[in-house]
């Protein structure tokens, strides 16, 4: 097994080697194997209906906010380590700093990392991960993939989230140091992916793709947008709106339908009947 992974590492490796640019065609330039990411794209999709997404939906009918805030709280703490990796590999000491903070505090007086007690205490995220340390020591992206699953990625950044699988300081805290079996990793693992799913949900992305003409185009703009500014660390603070939705994120979804044909960027999206009972009945005239 060791030995196949190791030939995927090779291939990944050699493929974002490459660096791929953004040509006159724009982000369509850099995806060279875009018909069979489609297939892929429509794979996922599939999947993820009658799977991730009606699992995540129930998961959110029974657990209330508060118990979800608790359980993405505990995730996002447990990326805190190999985000500490990284930042030192990026020789950003400051950075790496901030994650090391953020995990003593968060795991000691947060419980585990239920609360993030560190984001009260102005410490913020500085989130990490391979694919951009590879980004920052100059590899080139590699070009567009699209994975079931794992969803958008690059040769870069696929190679970064298997050696993040084989290297991260909690995955083998958990391998070595608590004996945990394969089998209650890979639950931890779905509880993640069903997580990740549900905030996908609440972010508002499904309605984001519901609105675009072209998903799989909509998905693979706002996948460069959100990766270039993390690799830039314009991610702000790291802080979520009152919606759940990360600012960072915020801004590739609007970029993302900027980039958009014009006849699909003018169709016009449905108002959400929620935000519009949060409009005043009777608004002023302007004078």
């Amino acid at each position: 097994m060791r030995k196949v992974l190791s030939a995927l590492l090779l291939l990944l490796a050699l493929g974002a080697c490459a660096t791929t640019q953004a040509g006159p065609n724009g982000l369509a330039d850099r995806d060279p194997r875009e018909g069979f990411n489609r297939t892929m794209f429509e794979v996922n999709d599939t999947v993820d209906s009658v799977t991730l997404r009606p699992i995540s939906q129930v998961y959110r009918a029974i657990a209330p906010q508060p118990a979800r805030r608790g359980l993405s709280n505990v995730l996002r703490n447990l990326t805190e380590p190999w985000s500490f990796v990284n930042n030192l590999l990026q020789g950003k000491p400051g950075r790496a700093l901030r994650n090391l903070g953020r995990f003593i505090v968060n795991t000691t007086i947060g419980v585990g990392g239920l609360a993030d007690h560190a984001t009260d205490l102005g410490i913020a995220p500085a989130p990490e991960d391979f694919g951009q340390t590879l980004a920052v020591w100059g590899v080139g992206d590699g070009g567009y993939s699209y994975t079931p699953l794992l969803g958008p990625s690059t040769s870069r950044d696929t190679f970064g989230t298997i050696v993040g699988f084989f290297a991260n300081p909690v995955t083998i805290f958990f391998d070595r140091g608590l004996g945990l079996s394969t089998q209650e990793q890979l639950g931890i693992l779905a509880a993640g992916f069903v997580n990740a799913r549900a905030e996908l949900t609440e972010s508002g992305f499904d309605a984001f793709l519901d609105s675009s003409a072209d998903p799989y185009a909509a998905v693979r703009s706002a996948y460069f947008q959100q990766r270039e500014a993390a690799i830039l660390d314009q991610d702000s603070s790291g802080l979520t709106t009152e919606h759940g939705v990360n600012a960072a994120e915020a801004a590739a979804f609007e970029a993302a339908i900027e980039e958009l044909p014009e006849d699909d960027a003018g169709d016009e999206i449905p108002p959400d009947p929620d935000i519009a009972d949060e409009s005043p009945e009777n608004p002023t005239e302007p004078e």
